[in-house]
């Protein structure tokens, strides 16, 4: 039987789960967004997130985007801020200067609530939460009564991440949610991220307008974003701050992330109900990249588009929503 356990103690400074099984461990954040920025194998001696380096916290903490997994409610841009729904419209905060947007919602970089970790014979585990109601300061931008609940677990099959959301209100709310995930290429110290060949499972690739929209309007697909669905290619062929349309493959609708040079493949089994995909490669630099499950489209909700085209969807008082997502590896003979 694996060796299981589960403790609180420090990563860098900032208060930590910690969660080992076997050969794999995980670092959970809880202060700083429910942001999981570790997960290793300590045999295969992989990082397989991008991680904060020491002289990176401050930094880190003042915008912890490009590391770990940080939760995005609602995700990605929305034009001046402004968020239409149900027949009224929400103004959040204008945070990017340079397309006089909202960005990334404001879940991301404030304190979620551990309600539990352990471990058993079968996994280790942790389990964060976040309740806003009239007297959260995020309700003054939504208003909307809504729990999300967030919990990791690591095991022989390795690292699950579980999210429900539940809305405890007396309206109907939108369920808007991504992962910024940040995912290291290449995964060990020496590595060449030459070695490395993507494959996602995307549609469609939508335009954007110069404020980073979408336009509505699809882009035909470069022949390398026809290998990245259809095959493998290297993940920074060119820069990449795009968006499309997931198509789920055999069933599943994930990141496949094949190391050539050891035979090593990170899977990261996103579920069906991301019904878009963003990826962003820090303009092209190796060493990581963000491939983004999202729920809905950018800007979604004011967009006049079907619902369910851009993945925008409701929850009625009392319902809940939850997906679960794995990371996995795969080993093969070299090359």
């Amino acid at each position: 039987m694996f060796t299981s356990a589960s403790w609180e103690g420090e990563y860098q400074g900032e208060k930590a789960i910690w969660l080992r099984y076997g050969p794999y461990e995980a670092v959970m954040l809880p202060e700083i967004g429910g942001n999981l920025v570790a997960f290793r194998d300590q045999e295969l001696l992989c990082r397989f997130l991008h991680e904060p380096a020491p002289e990176e916290m401050e930094a880190f903490k003042a915008r912890p985007m490009i590391h770990g997994i940080p939760v995005l409610f609602p995700p990605n841009r929305y034009e001046d801020g402004r968020f239409a729904w149900n027949g009224r419209t929400l103004q959040l905060p204008v945070n990017e200067e340079a397309t006089g947007n909202h960005l990334h919602g404001f879940l991301y970089n404030i304190p979620w609530t551990v309600d539990e970790y352990g471990q058993t014979g079968l996994e280790s585990f942790v389990s964060v939460s976040i309740t806003i109601d009239e007297n959260h300061p995020v309700y003054v931008v939504f208003p909307f009564h809504f729990s999300i609940i967030l919990r990791y677990s690591l095991s022989s099959d390795g690292l699950m991440q579980h999210v429900r959301v539940r809305n405890h209100g007396s309206t109907v709310m939108p369920c808007l949610l991504a992962f910024h995930t940040s995912v290291n290429a290449p995964f060990a110290a020496g590595g060449s991220a030459r070695d490395y060949k993507l494959k996602l499972t995307i549609g469609q690739r939508w335009e954007l307008d110069g404020r980073m929209l979408p336009t509505t309007r699809y882009q035909p697909l470069v022949q390398e974003e026809e290998r990245m669905r259809d095959g493998e290619v290297y993940p920074f062929f060119a820069e990449m701050d795009n968006h499309y349309t997931a198509m789920p493959q055999n069933g599943r609708n994930r990141m496949e992330l094949h190391d050539t040079a050891r035979g090593i493949t990170l899977i990261y089994d996103v579920g069906t109900s991301y019904k878009q995909w963003m990826i962003w490669n820090n303009g092209a630099q190796e060493g990581f990249f963000c491939p983004e499950p999202q729920t809905n489209l950018v800007n979604g909700p004011n967009l006049d588009v079907r619902a369910e085209e851009v993945g925008v969807f409701s929850l009625q008082p009392g319902e809940i929503w939850e997906e679960s997502s794995r990371f996995y590896v795969l080993k093969s003979s070299a090359g």
